[in-house]
C-alpha cells in the first residue's frame, strides 16, 4: 500500500500538488491523466525518490521493487537481448555470485546458488526476454544485434522491454505507447492485464487506458481524485459534474449540432451514406463524452477542402521502396473523394512507405501513380515537425503560407490550436514536441487539402488535443488516409481499413476487434512454425481465387436487394422532406395560427410526416447496418 498524507509537491518553484491525501492498494492498475505540466511525471519522480515533497508524508512498503522506463538512451555493442535481461537486477546479481563461487570452487555454495537460480526463473530468463522483445516487434535476428544498431524509436522499445523484464511490485509507465505501432500496443495491453503488481500508467491513448486500467487518477488544479473504472467511465463521471454548468451544456450542443448538420445534409445521398453512418455512431458517443472536454483549450474545425477530382489519386500495379529494395509491390489503390482509409500492419511492414508514395515523396519503382486534376495533398508525418523554422513564430509560419490574409484572422485561427497571445508571436525553438505537432497540424489545416495523409499524428498530443483532432476529422469532408496506433482515432475517423503486410496492400475485411483477434491468432500459431500460417495443404492459389470470387458473388447477391430498398427509401425520405419544408415554414409563422381552418389539418399532417420520417430513418439505419455487415 502506498500512502500520501497532506502531501505538497513543487518543481522548479511551480506548485504541482497541494495537501494531497491518497492511498494506492497493491495490484491496482491506475491510469494517470491531466493537462501537460500538471505534475504527472513529477509524481512518478516522487515515487522513485528522485524528488522530495515540500510538506506532508509519503509512505512506501519496506520491500518495494519499482520498475520504470529509464531516461537514459541505451548505447553500446551489447546484444539487445542482454540489455533487456539486465532489467532483472536480482538475476544479474545472482549470476555474479555464481561466477565468483565458480572462481573460488565453492561446491556447497554453488549448489545453493543453483537452487536459488532455479526458483528465481533464471533458466527461463532468456526466453522470457525474447518473448517480451517479440511482443514489442523485434525479430529473432534483431534480438542478437548490438544496441547501437537500432534507431531512437527502437531503443525506446528496448528500454520498455527492460522495464517489463524487472520482477517488480510497482510498474511506472510514462507514455509507453508513443513509440509503438498498433500491433505492439495490443500486445502490451494484454501483458499489462496479466501483470500481478501495481501499475501506474501515464497515457494519452484512451483505448489503451480502457483496456488496461481499472482506476483513473486525475490531476487538476493541484488536486488529485481517484475514480473507479477505466477512462471511458472517468469521462462519464466527470461529464456528470461538468454538464451541470450552463457553459458546458451550450458548448456540447454546438458540437452535436455540427454532426447533426452533416448527417442531415448527406443522409439521403448514397455516395455519402457510409460517412453519414459513421457520424451517427460518433454522435451517439459524443453526446456522452463531450462535456468532459468543455474546458479544452482547443477549438478548431477543418476548413472546407478545395474542390477536387474523383478519384483523387490512383496507384496502378505500383511498387514502392528505396533504391533497389522493394518494400511493397503490386499496389492497386484508388482514393475516391471523401474516402476515409485506415492503414493496419506491424511496424516496418511499409505503412509509412505507402504514405510517402501517396504523398509524392517517393516515386514508384514500377507501375503508375496518377493524380487527379485539382488534387491538393496535406501530409503530416513526424519529420514535418523538423522542417519548422525554429527562429520563427507560429504566426510567421502561417503568414508565409498565406501573406494576403489579415493578421487578426490568422491569429484567431491559431488560437483554436491554443497558440494565443504572446505564444503566437514566440519563436518555435523552445516549444515542446506536442506544441510543434499542433503547429504542423495547424499549417496543414489552413491550406484546405482535399486529401489528408496522416502518419501517426497523435504522437506527443495530449488527450484534449486528440479529442479536438478527432472531432475535426469527423466533420472533414475531404479524403483521409490515416496511420495511427490510437484506436479511438482510427475507429471514429476511418470508414475502411487496409492491411499492409508481406509486401502487399489489401482491403481488410473486418474492424479493429477483428484485427486484434487476427494478431492473437498469429501469436498462438507462431510456435507451430511458419507452415501453419500458410493455407492448408492442397489449397492452391487458383482455388483460393475461385473461392474469393464465389464469396464476392454471394455478397453481391445479398447486397443488391438491400441496396435497392435503400435507394427507394432515400427517394421517399427526400419526398417527405420536400413536403415538410414548406409546411414547417408555414407553421413557424405566427400569423398562420390565426387561420383556424387550416391550422388543425396542417398540425396533423406535420405530425404524420414527422412520424413517417422517423420510421424511414430507423429503417434506413437498419438497412445500412446490414450492408456494412456484408461489406
Amino acid at each position: 500500500m502506498i500512502t500520501l498524507r497532506k502531501l505538497t509537491l513543487a518543481r522548479g518553484g511551480k506548485l504541482l500538488l497541494e495537501g494531497i491525501d491518497l492511498t494506492l492498494h497493491a495490484s491496482q492498475k491506475i491510469g494517470v491523466v491531466g493537462a501537460n505540466g500538471c505534475g504527472k511525471s513529477s509524481l512518478f519522480a516522487l515515487l522513485l525518490g528522485e524528488l522530495h515533497q515540500e510538506a506532508g508524508d509519503l509512505e512506501l512498503p519496506g520491500k518495494l521493487t519499482v520498475a520504470h522506463v529509464s531516461q537514459e538512451v541505451p548505447a553500446g555493442a551489447q546484444a539487445a537481448i542482454e540489455y533487456v535481461i539486465d532489467g532483472d537486477a536480482p538475476l544479474r546479481a545472482l549470476e555474479q555470485e555464481l561466477a565468483h563461487a565458480h572462481e573460488q570452487d565453492e561446491g556447497e555454495r554453488l549448489a545453493a546458488l543453483y537452487e536459488i537460480l532455479e526458483h528465481a526463473g533464471g533458466y527461463s530468463a532468456r526466453s522470457r526476454a525474447a518473448s517480451l522483445m517479440h511482443g514489442l516487434g523485434f525479430t529473432a535476428d534483431e534480438q542478437e544485434q548490438a544496441v547501437d544498431a537500432f534507431s531512437g524509436g527502437w531503443r525506446m522499445r528496448l528500454k520498455l522491454a527492460r522495464a517489463l523484464m524487472c520482477r517488480s511490485d510497482l510498474l511506472l509507465l510514462d507514455e509507453p505507447t508513443n513509440h509503438l505501432d498498433l500491433d505492439a500496443v495490443i500486445w502490451l495491453e494484454q501483458w499489462l492485464r496479466d501483470y500481478p503488481g501495481t501499475l501506474l500508467a501515464i497515457s494519452h491513448d484512451r483505448d489503451f487506458l480502457d483496456g488496461t486500467v481499472g482506476h483513473i487518477l486525475a490531476i487538476e488544479q493541484c488536486r488529485v481524485k481517484l475514480y473507479s473504472g477505466n477512462y471511458s467511465a472517468f469521462e462519464e463521471q466527470r461529464a456528470m459534474h461538468l454538464s451541470q454548468q450552463q457553459a458546458a451544456y451550450q458548448k456540447q450542443q454546438r458540437e452535436i449540432a455540427h454532426l447533426h448538420s452533416y448527417v442531415e445534409r448527406f443522409r439521403a445521398k448514397a455516395t455519402k451514406a457510409r460517412q453519414a453512418q459513421s457520424r451517427i455512431k460518433a454522435l451517439a458517443r459524443m453526446e456522452i463524452i463531450s462535456p468532459a472536454h468543455v474546458d479544452t483549450p482547443f477549438d478548431f474545425r477543418m476548413r472546407e477542402p478545395l474542390a477536387g477530382p474523383d478519384p483523387l489519386l490512383t496507384l496502378e500495379d505500383a511498387a514502392a521502396g528505396y533504391g533497389e529494395r522493394t518494400v511493397l509491390g503490386d499496389i492497386k489503390l484508388s482514393i475516391g473523394a471523401g474516402a476515409r482509409i485506415g492503414l493496419l500492419g506491424r511496424n516496418g511492414a511499409g505503412k509509412s512507405t505507402l504514405i510517402k508514395l501517396l504523398a509524392g515523396e517517393l516515386s514508384p519503382l514500377s507501375g503508375r501513380r496518377h493524380e487527379g486534376k485539382g488534387l491538393a495533398i496535406g501530409y503530416f508525418a513526424q519529420h514535418q515537425i523538423e522542417v519548422l523554422r525554429p527562429d520563427e513564430s507560429p504566426l510567421r509560419h502561417l503568414m508565409r503560407i498565406d501573406p494576403r490574409t489579415r493578421e487578426q484572422e490568422l491569429r484567431n485561427f491559431l488560437g483554436g490550436f491554443d497558440f494565443r497571445g504572446d505564444m503566437a508571436m514566440a519563436p518555435v525553438a523552445p516549444f515542446s514536441g506536442g506544441e510543434k505537432a499542433r503547429l504542423a497540424l495547424a499549417l496543414l489545416v489552413w491550406q484546405r487539402p482535399n486529401l489528408i495523409l496522416l502518419d501517426e499524428p497523435t504522437n506527443h498530443l495530449d488527450l484534449e488535443m486528440r479529442h479536438a483532432l478527432t472531432l475535426a476529422l469527423q466533420e472533414y469532408e475531404g479524403a483521409i488516409v490515416l496511420v495511427s496506433h490510437d484506436r479511438h482515432l482510427l475507429r471514429t475517423t476511418a470508414d475502411s481499413l487496409w492491411l499492409v503486410a508481406e509486401g502487399r496492400v489489401q482491403p481488410f475485411d473486418g474492424d479493429l476487434e477483428d484485427y486484434r483477434d487476427l494478431l492473437r491468432q498469429r501469436e498462438g500459431g507462431a510456435g507451430a512454425g511458419a507452415a501453419d500460417t500458410e493455407p492448408a495443404a492442397g489449397a492452391t492459389r487458383k482455388q483460393q481465387k475461385r473461392d474469393e470470387a464465389a464469396a464476392r458473388n454471394q455478397r453481391y447477391a445479398q447486397k443488391k436487394p438491400l441496396a435497392q430498398r435503400l435507394a427507394k427509401l432515400e427517394r421517399r425520405m427526400a419526398e417527405l422532406e420536400r413536403e415538410r419544408r414548406p409546411l414547417g415554414l408555414w407553421l413557424a409563422d405566427p400569423e398562420s395560427y390565426a387561420d383556424k381552418e387550416k391550422l388543425q389539418p396542417a398540425l396533423l399532417r406535420e405530425a404524420a410526416l414527422r412520424l413517417e420520417v422517423e420510421r424511414a430513418e430507423e429503417e434506413w439505419l437498419a438497412l445500412q447496418a446490414e450492408l456494412e455487415q456484408l461489406e
